[in-house]
């Protein structure tokens, strides 16, 4: 039989005030959808199960949308621990803490993690008509992840435009928005402040607790200390030792 032709669709048009915001439920995200709130955006926060061992970062991230006026707040489930090679994902793999010694990128990154995340965030902005997604990676003050670079962002843009229908076609133009890319974590603790971000809903530690205390000394824990000291600003953050 011959295959009948697929109904034509018209094709999507982007709406420019309608983002997809990723929300781990940490410091960085949570000041990112900030500010996109802030833009007057309606916002879609999208968070990840991925099994990471600091899960209270997910339930913090529903705080968070909720407190800052997301218009939808979605939990996706992978499992990142499948492939492991984190200590993020993997329990035989223990979570270091900083060293000035220490050189290249640490264990605690996770492969593919931002990669698969903002494939995801691209999916469900192609469904909604968004023309924006959001991500609070940061170049400056970070653990060497390299998906955390301006490259990575860009060339991802870049592949946004070829992997989707909306982009062939030309109806949409995708932009991954990283406003936190080049800020200190005091600059962007301050932007948060200045936002009404609720920092003590925030979970930044590698390995918190099912509460979200936190345990001070992995580097996570370290870069946020050191942030909040630099920019003169009370830590929340409260820890299990």
């Amino acid at each position: 039989m011959p295959i009948e032709p697929s109904p034509h669709r018209e094709p999507p048009v982007a709406d420019p005030q309608r983002a997809v915001v990723l929300l781990s439920g940490g410091l960085d995200s949570a000041t990112t959808l900030a500010m996109a709130r802030a833009e007057g955006l309606e916002c879609h926060a999208l968070s990840v199960d991925y099994g990471q061992r600091h899960r209270a970062e997910l339930d913090a991230a529903h705080s968070i949308a909720t407190s800052l006026g997301a218009t939808a707040h979605r939990v996706m489930h992978l499992d990142f621990g499948g492939i492991g090679g984190s200590a993020l994902t993997d329990p035989a793999i223990s979570v270091p803490q900083p060293s000035p010694t220490s050189a290249g990128i640490p264990v605690t990154y996770v492969p593919a993690r931002n990669t698969v995340m903002l494939a995801l965030a691209l999916g469900w902005a192609e469904v909604l008509h968004a023309s924006r997604i959001y991500i609070g990676v940061n170049a400056v003050d970070y653990s060497g992840y390299p998906d955390c670079r301006p490259a990575f962002i860009t060339a991802f843009e870049q592949l946004a435009a070829l992997a989707t229908r909306a982009g062939v076609e030309g109806s949409m133009t995708f932009r991954i928005c990283a406003p936190l890319i080049s800020l200190t974590k005091a600059e962007i603790i301050q932007r948060a402040v200045a936002l009404g971000v609720d920092l003590a809903l925030t979970v930044s530690c590698y390995q918190a607790d099912a509460r979200g205390y936190a345990c001070g000394h992995c580097d996570a824990c370290h870069l946020r200390h050191e942030g909040f000291s630099a920019a003169g600003i009370v830590d929340p953050t409260r820890y299990f030792r």
